[in-house]
């Protein structure tokens, strides 16, 4: 990073004199839930993404380098403690606009280190690993370095999470490390007790689903870019929802996220219904619902599908399909398409 000698010196004198403030506060911002007034001086830590991240008090400073950990922070009720977001993918849902305007906004897009650097930060939190580079914000190595904790969600780091752990279970193991670094405990778990509620609720459709002692089969179009769908594979979250609302991921087979395919693939699949992610508020061109619908009616083959046919389609926000607080409306908004389609009671 530019200048990094002589910037990361002042970075790091401004994150001391943050640190001990924060070390020697006994009365909690708004939005936190403090059980013992001498809490905030009890040294704290939590392992990220195979990183142990320690701290002497709440932090006073975090930024967030995405949408998605943003809207965590707010949920948490961490505002206050925020001195910068980025990355802005979406509009600002309505139960975030009041909390969201009190943050800085460091970057549009990506930040850069020295965007980064700018807000003074003495905590940093992302949705995935790759904003963490010498390009973008700073490896996490680099700002261990200048004393400067950074958070990874758990689900973007599978070589560390335990086995067996759904990406449902990471984000809530998110909610809980998040509340325990700034001492919104009980506000953590009220969030992840509320959301594994959600997810349970959307299972109840499961039993009943199969056919013929088969699971109805589902392709997630997530984009279509210059004429090719982007689809759901096995590692994505659209897996993991399929699996609890009784239905299997077609391209389940397929070891990415979003895997480009073809309309021909698609065709071959021939998936029982279809749940486009409607992304028109990014505003690229074939990210809306409707841009997607022409696309799947106008290509030759895909257009004779019995599920493009008969309209057994489910649109959901395509942000929601990807991990973060919001997954789990997506999720029941595909539990209560799946009912209205007739594949769950």
């Amino acid at each position: 990073m530019r200048h990094r000698a002589r910037t990361g010196l002042a970075l790091t004198l401004v994150l001391a004199s943050a640190a001990a403030a924060a070390g020697c506060a006994t009365t909690p911002d708004r939005g936190t839930d403090r059980t013992a007034a001498g809490a905030a001086a009890a040294r704290t830590a939590v392992t990220s993404c195979g990183s142990r991240l320690s701290f002497d008090g709440p932090p006073e400073r975090a930024v967030a380098l995405d949408q998605t950990s943003t809207e965590t922070l707010l949920e948490l009720g961490l505002q206050d403690r925020m001195a910068g977001t980025a990355n802005l993918k979406t509009k600002i849902p309505a139960q975030y606009q009041e909390a969201y305007a009190k943050v800085p906004v460091i970057a549009p897009k990506i930040a850069t280190g020295e965007q980064l650097r700018a807000a003074t930060p003495d905590f940093v939190v992302a949705g995935s690993t790759d904003l963490y580079t010498k390009d973008r914000a700073g490896t996490r190595e680099e700002l261990a370095a200048l004393e400067v904790p950074a958070f990874v969600s758990a689900v973007d780091c599978p070589q560390h999470n335990d086995a067996g752990k759904s990406p449902f279970e990471l984000l809530f193991s998110d909610y809980e490390a998040l509340g325990k670094v700034f001492g919104a405990e009980e506000r953590a778990a009220a969030l992840a007790r509320e959301q594994r509620a959600a997810v349970a609720k959307a299972g109840e459709s499961a039993a009943g689903t199969a056919r013929d002692g088969k699971q109805p089969t589902v392709v997630y179009l997530y984009s279509v870019f210059n004429g090719m769908p982007y689809v759901a594979g096995r590692t994505g979250l659209p897996s993991e929802m399929s699996r609890i609302v009784g239905a299997r991921n077609a391209f389940d087979d397929v070891e990415e996220d979003w895997p480009e395919v073809s309309w021909e693939e698609v065709a071959r699949r021939n998936p029982d219904f279809i749940v486009i992610g409607d992304l028109s508020e990014r505003g690229r061109p074939g990210d809306s619902a409707a841009e997607k619908r022409s696309a799947m009616a106008e290509d030759p083959v895909v257009s004779k599908l019995a599920a493009v046919r008969d309209n057994r389609i489910v649109e959901v926000p395509g942000i929601e399909l990807d991990p973060s607080v919001r997954s789990v409306h997506a999720l029941g908004l595909l539990a209560a398409g799946m009912k209205d389609l007739g594949y769950a009671r």
